[in-house]
């Protein structure tokens, strides 16, 4: 899954980490992660706790890592796919099982969470999660006011799939990820339907819904929304849950009076993990699991998880978390929200086509 961080320099990371590890006889480890997705000073603690010389290369698409990953010798002992690409790989048979004796610190992780992930993990023996999220609705409550009054449905898919809706927020901006997967799943269960539906029929369905509310839609994007709602360029997207909180932190430093709100809608969404996962023929698999076990750490995870916005699935670690954060239902679900969320699994052949089909059309408008 596609997620846009804030801007880190890559030459930092690159000045830090030589800068913290001397020239010896050592162990190397190569980890291979989304762009930004950790703090500077989580690697160079790392290397300077195990004396661990780490190569630390960055993506920012499941396909760059999928792309690797399926010639069979990627060079990472380290990666970090989302669970449904997890799930894909795991039946190409490209990771290693997780030896958990030597990962202690997986106690720390939340079992309810573990539980949501064995859709794409069954027995959680191929992936150890690092940061979760879910596809929600970001929105300018005072543009959203303006157009759709105080009761604006901001809390519910209604606000996008309904065209009265939608309609009237096509005049300050409407922006929805370009991304099959999740927005037609968020159709399908809006209709009732399964959202990982394997009826090629169902995404018929999908598409007529997503067709009436094409003409509305400003643009798909799966990044720009997160400096246009910021700007105030939009009034609504449908996107990523901490990307809203950056984009709602962006303003405040901009001071350009915008103000970025979000909601997780009350019928459910789709929730994503990104997974730490050791692919086979690792070169150092005992450092790889020692990687693990270290971000598993809750004095670990958590300053990661104020530096990207991204709750983490440590239990342990939350509240060491910023207020800010672990406090947001919407990007720390409550107990009844989480029960409505829903993991997104691979497709068939053929429904994957009928629902890359469909999007074609959809992304057309014709």
């Amino acid at each position: 899954m596609n997620r846009l961080k804030r801007l880190l320099a890559p030459v930092l990371c690159t000045a830090l980490l030589s800068g913290a590890v001397q020239a010896e006889e050592q162990r190397t480890l190569r980890v291979y992660n989304w762009f930004d997705y950790i703090t500077p000073q989580t690697l160079v603690d790392f290397q300077k706790d195990t004396n661990v010389k780490l190569i630390y290369d960055i993506f920012d698409t499941n396909e760059a890592l999928e792309a690797k990953l399926l010639t069979g010798n990627s060079g990472y002992d380290v990666v970090v796919p989302s669970n449904v690409f997890l799930a894909k790989q795991i039946e190409a048979g490209v990771f290693q099982p997780i030896d958990r004796s030597k990962i202690p610190n997986w106690s720390h992780l939340d079992p309810k969470l573990m539980k949501l992930i064995e859709a794409n993990d069954p027995g959680n023996k191929y992936g150890v999660p690092y940061m979760y999220g879910t596809v929600l609705i970001g929105f300018n409550p005072a543009k959203v006011k303006a157009v759709l009054g105080d009761n604006a449905p901001v809390d519910s898919w209604d606000l996008i799939f309904k065209e009265e809706n939608i309609s009237k927020l096509q005049q300050c901006g409407v922006a929805l990820l370009d991304s099959p997967s999740e927005i037609l799943p968020l159709a399908l269960s809006y209709l009732g339907l399964p959202p990982n539906s394997k009826d090629a029929g169902d995404y018929k369905k999908a598409e007529a819904l997503m067709m009436k509310i094409r003409p509305h839609v400003t643009y798909f994007h799966s990044s720009k929304y997160m400096a246009d709602i910021a700007n105030g360029d939009i009034c609504v997207a449908v996107g990523y849950s901490g990307s809203f909180s950056q984009a709602a932190n962006r303003a405040k430093e901009a001071k350009n009076g915008v103000v970025v709100d979000m909601r997780l809608p009350k019928e459910g969404a789709p929730i994503w993990f990104d997974m730490l996962a050791i692919p086979k023929g690792a070169a150092d698999q005992e450092d790889a699991h020692a990687f693990i076990n270290y971000l598993l750490q809750p004095k670990v995870i958590a300053p990661i998880s104020d530096f990207v916005g991204y709750p983490n699935p440590n239990k342990d670690a939350t509240d060491l978390v910023d207020p800010a954060i672990r406090n947001n239902p919407n990007l720390y679900p409550t107990e009844e929200a989480m029960a409505k969320l829903y993991t997104l699994q691979p497709l068939p052949r053929d429904a994957e086509r009928a629902r890359t089909r469909a999007w074609t059309k959809i992304k057309s408008g014709t």
